[in-house]
């Protein structure tokens, strides 16, 4: 789906983990559960502003 957000950069989500100071197993558990909410909320929300022209101006401001 164009202009739809796939997925976390997971090393990336483990290195903030890290730099918080949680531990690495628990960081490994709970990320997916809160990845994928995140994912499922960030794309209703680009969803719900398609019809405003929001989302186009999303797009055109990270050119």
């Amino acid at each position: 789906m164009p202009g739809a957000v796939l997925g976390w950069d997971m090393g990336a989500a483990l290195e903030m983990g890290r730099a918080l100071g949680i531990a690495p197993l628990a960081v490994v558990e709970l990320l997916p559960v809160i990845e994928a909410e995140m994912i499922r909320r960030t794309n209703q929300k680009i969803e719900e502003g398609r019809g405003d022209g929001r989302e186009e101006s999303f797009r055109s401001s990270r050119r």
